[in-house]
């Protein structure tokens, strides 16, 4: 069975992620397309790689990424690092003939994007871009059911993205506040999931109308470079910094299809986690998910009878996208986890089949500028069209 060699740059809590993956996904999908061998972690630092390595399984590490991208042994490039240095390493990296895989948001701008899809296209590499929550089961489900017609023609989709683990104006100032490494706030870390889905489910969104809002202008200046997500808090007289990106997003949707729609992404929403949801209504039917019960997908379809129309539970398990691979019966528990071995079973596949991924570079670009015309729209107060700079898929 063919081998692909994979250097992961990065080794926090996305790099323990893809790592999960990368083990488990022979595990899962047997026989695997491939077995992605764990060969070199970067950290940014001889003592955090070498731990890294330890943790994570992987045979070798190294402290300076361009050993990654010019060892000729290496397949794979796994960047999942800070928005800031995913540009620069994912162009290192086409331009050395690896396939790419990047965390999300792509970049921390739409002509950085640009450029890492230039670079890839040119290479002719595979290149993904890794929006796991689509991998979800009842997400593939809801996909299914909108293209066998069950819904009908889409009429609307609500989004959300709610997390409480920046409401504490006492969580440190993480680099996630900062615009020079992040990009943008909310918007970038979290909203891009929501708009992902949206372009997944529904189709192109064409034109937004977007309000933006720092609810907390500045924050204690963090005191170690492993961001914590606001699970440390400082207290005291401690230094403070401004954040210079958004606590919130609120914004109008309208898509390619006709449909419209609406997407809300914070993370001051006391009480809720991990609190992503969309709903789609059909002119047939309808359509619920919440990733807090991610094994649950509510439908409603209208030719139901009368007496029993309303929203009922289906739990996701073998009959359904991917559960032949996951658990024996449904509703046994999907995790994050799982996701990401759906993710990197599908990445690895592309490579070894020579077929198209998704989402790859396009799409993260796409995603781009649509952020970019939230953010115009909010500053303006009118709607922004997100077309003019469409170009062709690659």
């Amino acid at each position: 069975m063919r081998t692909l060699n994979v250097g992961m740059i990065g080794g926090g809590f996305m790099g323990k992620a893809h790592s999960l993956a990368y083990a488990g996904m022979p595990m899962f999908f047997w026989p695997a397309p491939a077995v992605p061998f764990r060969k070199t972690v970067v950290d940014i630092n001889d003592e955090l790689a070498r731990e890294a390595a330890a943790r994570y399984g992987f045979e070798s590490w190294a402290s300076d990424w361009r050993k990654v991208v010019e060892d000729p042994s290496i397949d794979i490039v796994d960047i999942v690092t800070p928005n800031h240095t995913h540009a620069e390493i994912a162009i290192a990296a086409a331009k050395a003939g690896k396939h790419i895989i990047s965390e999300k948001p792509l970049a921390r701008t739409t002509e950085e994007a640009k450029r890492m899809l230039d670079a890839a296209s040119e290479a002719g590499v595979k290149h993904m871009v890794a929006f796991n929550y689509r991998r979800t089961p009842a997400v593939s489900l809801a996909k299914k059911y909108i293209e066998e017609g069950a819904i009908g023609r889409i009429l609307n989709f609500r989004g959300t993205y709610l997390q409480d683990w920046s409401a504490d104006p006492n969580a440190p100032l993480s680099w996630r506040f900062r615009r020079e490494v992040a990009g943008s706030g909310a918007l970038g870390d979290i909203g891009t999931h929501v708009i992902d889905l949206a372009r997944y489910l529904v189709g192109e969104i064409t034109e937004v109308m977007g309000i933006a809002n720092t609810w907390i202008p500045e924050r204690p200046v963090s005191s170690g470079p492993v961001d914590k997500l606001g699970t440390v808090k400082s207290s005291g007289d401690v230094k403070k910094a401004a954040v210079d990106v958004d606590d919130e997003i609120n914004t109008l949707l309208r898509f390619e299809n006709g449909a419209v729609g609406s997407l809300e992404a914070t993370r001051n929403a006391w009480g809720r986690n991990n609190f992503l949801t969309f709903e789609i209504h059909g002119d047939k039917g309808s359509l619920y998910f919440n990733y807090e019960r991610r094994d649950e997908l509510q439908v409603c379809f209208s030719d139901d009878p009368d007496d029993r129309r309303g929203f009922r539970t289906i739990y996701t398990g073998p009959a359904h996208p991917n559960g032949a691979a996951l658990w024996p019966i449904p509703a046994l528990g999907i995790g994050y986890g799982e996701t990401k071995i759906i993710e990197a079973h599908d990445f690895i596949s592309a490579i070894v089949q020579d077929t198209e991924v998704s989402p790859n570079f396009y799409d993260g670009y796409r995603i781009h500028v649509i952020c970019d015309a939230i953010l115009e729209s909010a500053s303006s107060g009118q709607w922004v069209k997100t077309v003019e700079q469409l170009p062709a898929a690659r």
